[in-house]
């Protein structure tokens, strides 16, 4: 889709125009499944006055992310030319170009859902845009499911943040940080108290009240 910097932008656009009181159709998935899905997977959105971001010089100087963003094309190849060697074409084939098309193709299927249909833990007051959260790919999504936690916690790096939501990216991302390959991680208690933020009263009735434990981090309230 872009390398780190191409989906900072990407990702950052889209956040912010989802947490406006109106937002287009392309950047909210609020077309018909099949109309999304080429919108997504095949066009890109050219705004006449798009909004400005800032990316922070530790991340647009850093030489790694640069290096990053210019060759993230040709990273493929670190995966392709040993596939290439040892299975030949049907390896490489299935191992980069089927891989790719399957994992960026269940990116946006898992997008289109987790911002149309699911449950809701939280409510963002004034947002166009409300996430949802998709157990049933909790697991094969690395926790990108557990959407409706995204838009409550959008710098939150724990995603699932109950204790019945298993998030395998933020297991791999902790034990990275334990081995301290990643510092600064941000949880939702680190973040700043939201006053558009709403805790949702049907999630506590038919999951608290059956015993389920509020979250790992944050209080029901």
């Amino acid at each position: 889709m872009a390398g780190p910097i191409g989906m900072l932008k990407q990702h950052d656009l889209r956040d912010w125009a989802q947490r406006q009181t109106n937002c287009h159709d392309y950047l909210m998935h609020g077309s018909s499944i099949l109309k999304d899905a080429w919108w997504q997977l095949n066009c890109d959105l050219k705004l006449r006055y798009p909004p400005t971001f800032e990316i922070e010089d530790r991340i647009i100087k850093s030489k790694f992310y640069t290096f990053m963003e210019k060759t993230w094309l040709l990273q493929q190849l670190v995966v392709a030319i040993p596939l290439y060697v040892v299975g030949g074409l049907p390896w490489l084939v299935w191992g980069v170009c089927v891989r790719v098309v399957v994992s960026v193709g269940g990116h946006w299927l898992v997008g289109f859902f987790a911002h149309n249909n699911g449950q809701k833990t939280w409510h963002v007051k004034g947002a166009a845009v409300q996430g949802h959260n998709i157990r049933l790919a909790g697991l094969v999504s690395m926790g990108e499911s557990w959407h409706n936690n995204h838009h409550a916690y959008p710098g939150s790096a724990m995603l699932g943040i109950h204790e019945d939501e298993p998030d395998i990216g933020w297991f791999f991302l902790n034990a990275l940080h334990n081995v301290g390959y990643v510092k600064n991680i941000k949880l939702p208690e680190d973040l700043p108290e939201r006053s558009e933020l709403l805790f949702d009263s049907k999630f506590y009735e038919t999951k608290y009240r059956k015993g389920l434990k509020p979250c790992r981090i944050v209080k029901a309230t």
